[in-house]
């Protein structure tokens, strides 16, 4: 964690670069998981979607309610 602080502080574009993929990719993965689970069940291929969106909508809620 320490590295990613002095990462910011030190090159904020290498760190929003970073910051980016990290996200895009744990996304892009959510989504593979989401269609291996969904997939046999024969729903249209935005499913997977809204199932990933929702559950990240009630993951923010839960971590906003906690506080």
């Amino acid at each position: 964690m320490n590295f990613m602080r002095r990462l910011q502080s030190e090159s904020p574009i290498l760190f929003l670069v970073v910051l980016f993929v990290g996200i895009f990719v744990a996304f892009q993965l959510l989504l593979f998981v989401a269609e291996l689970v969904l997939g046999p069940f024969g729903l249209p291929g935005w499913a997977p979607l809204v199932l990933v969106l929702i559950a990240l909508v009630v993951v923010a809620k839960r971590q906003q309610n906690s506080r």
